[in-house]
């Protein structure tokens, strides 16, 4: 029974908002404030404050700069500062992933390389602080599954550092294309609702779509994050509800999936540029990737790069085989898989307070994988010195004494 999070994104969503809604309910400011400052020391103060939004009450959250924000930053730059900064591997993970995300989406819109994409809006302070702010919250809120609604966008037009643009800008358009999100059909949402912040960081976090109303389980807290407007007659909130899938209403993943795979062959890549490209196709929405050798016409080594993906990714994963290799073409064809039930628990080590993850495969509840979390145990390894390969030993055993090994019943 895992800890799972609903987001009602119906009214729009902004990455402060979200933000805002998940310090609601119950992430620790510290927490996320430590965050931030890691990857901009002494650049912003997250500043939460109690509104009211059409007679909801909510929590608006105010990105205080304590010195002149810059207007704008290239992506090389922003990417060399979160890859430098000592965060929790899944934090790390995933502001990196949701800014990939953005990336790629800037390039398509504006007609730049993604390494000469510059951003506006999501590249000031705040906006870095409302990424790296919500994977923090989310890791300190302990979510392993997420689900929102259809999002809505608004309607109208925006002033942008591009110039006035039409609602959805085109970056969210790109967003949603190459994701799962699905948008609203809401005539009476006026104005930009949904930013690329926001947007990315749905598409980068949600699992699926999810219901209209909050799903099934016992909810064990919620939250409400504002925006800065509030119009008369519609809240303009960001609702979060915390819940815990009982045995009975549980969604697993157990059964038959169809998914697509692409491939590329390649010859003339230095090999050094692979280990980067597998990381982009996996912050492009690619479920898997990996690397075949090959012995090609005439004898020519080569290299075929394989990604398994959603079919609402199949787009952005093959823009990043085009864009990042040098194959003058992609292939792809329909899958299918059958997967195993998963439901992560915590072990903990020794007796500090130390947790790690494990992943259990379960098929008709009988385990058949345990796996432990590798982001969890590299994060522990760089807190106390200890080698992976020690406590990937002490995760298994913390596990089997637990009573989660293959053939125990959950």
């Amino acid at each position: 029974m895992g800890r799972r999070l609903w987001i009602d994104a119906s009214a729009g969503v902004a990455g402060d908002m979200l933000l805002g809604a998940l310090l609601d309910a119950g992430a620790r400011l510290g927490a996320v404030q430590e965050a931030v400052a890691t990857v901009a020391p002494g650049a912003v103060d997250l500043v939460p404050d109690r509104v009211t939004r059409a007679g909801l009450a909510a929590t608006q959250l105010h990105v205080r700069p304590r010195a002149r924000a810059e207007e704008h930053r290239a992506w090389p730059e922003l990417r060399r500062l979160l890859e430098g900064a000592a965060l929790p591997g899944p934090v790390h993970d995933l502001a990196l992933a949701t800014f990939a995300r953005l990336a790629v989406a800037e390039s398509r819109a504006h007609g730049v390389p993604e390494e000469q994409v510059h951003f506006h809006e999501v590249g000031a302070w705040d906006s870095v602080a409302d990424v790296v702010g919500v994977a923090a919250a989310l890791h300190d809120l302990a979510v392993d599954h997420v689900s929102c609604t259809r999002v809505g966008l608004g309607s109208g037009t925006v002033r942008t550092a591009h110039g006035t643009m039409p609602v959805p800008v085109p970056a969210v358009v790109e967003l949603l294309g190459a994701s799962s999100v699905e948008a609203a059909a809401d005539a009476d949402l006026v104005g930009e609702c949904a930013t690329p912040t926001g947007v990315a960081l749905l598409a980068e976090v949600t699992q699926g779509h999810g219901p209209v109303n909050a799903p099934p389980g016992r909810v064990t807290g919620s939250g409400v994050g504002a925006g800065s407007r509030d119009t008369a007659g519609r809240a303009n909130v960001v609702r979060v509800v915390l819940h815990e899938q009982t045995d009975e209403a549980e969604d697993t993943d157990t059964g038959e999936e169809a998914l697509v795979e692409l491939a590329a062959t390649v010859d003339d890549l230095d090999p050094r540029a692979w280990p980067p490209v597998l990381e982009t196709l996996l912050a492009a929405g690619a479920l898997d990737a990996w690397l075949v050798p090959v012995h090609m016409k005439k004898g020519r080594p080569g290299v075929v790069v394989h990604a398994l993906a959603r079919p609402a990714d199949r787009a952005a994963v093959a823009e990043v085989m085009m864009r990042h290799t040098s194959t003058l073409g992609v292939r792809w064809h329909e899958v299918g898989r059958f997967v195993l039930d998963r439901v992560w628990r915590e072990v903990r080590l020794g007796d500090d307070g130390t947790t790690v993850r494990v992943k259990l495969g379960l098929r008709d509840g009988v385990v058949q994988t345990v796996t432990p979390e590798f982001e969890d145990v590299r994060a522990v390894a760089e807190a106390t010195g200890r080698p992976v390969r020690h406590l990937l030993r002490d995760v298994e055993v913390a596990a089997q004494l637990a009573g989660w090994e293959p053939g125990a019943e959950i």
